[in-house]
């Protein structure tokens, strides 16, 4: 299951990650968000260890939102080595973000 990143882990759990860790920001109202859920979910349970897959719900944690430039939701980042590597915004292919984690 995809961890919940708040602002109070998310140094430890984002930034300082020795595996990449693919960020989903997203809102519970968001209709998107929830078509994207399951995918993030699978990419969750797929990850054995190689990355780690957070959600951050923007509505209780407006300050990662605003300091990642996050304007549209579902957004989702890859970051490595605590810098954001790949960013995509919307409902996009499973394949598509698997391909962000390489």
């Amino acid at each position: 299951m995809a961890m919940e990143i708040t602002s109070a882990n998310f140094e430890k759990e984002v930034l300082n990650s020795p595996v990449p860790v693919l960020v989903d920001f997203w809102a519970t109202w968001c209709m998107p968000c929830k078509m994207l859920a399951p995918v993030i979910e699978e990419l969750s349970q797929e990850a054995n260890g190689t990355y780690k897959v957070g959600k951050i719900d923007v509505d209780a944690a407006p300050n990662l939102a605003a300091q990642f430039g996050v304007m549209n939701i579902p957004t989702v980042m890859v970051f490595r080595n605590g810098q954001v590597v790949n960013k995509s915004v919307g409902v996009v292919p499973k394949k598509q973000l698997a391909d962000m984690l390489k």
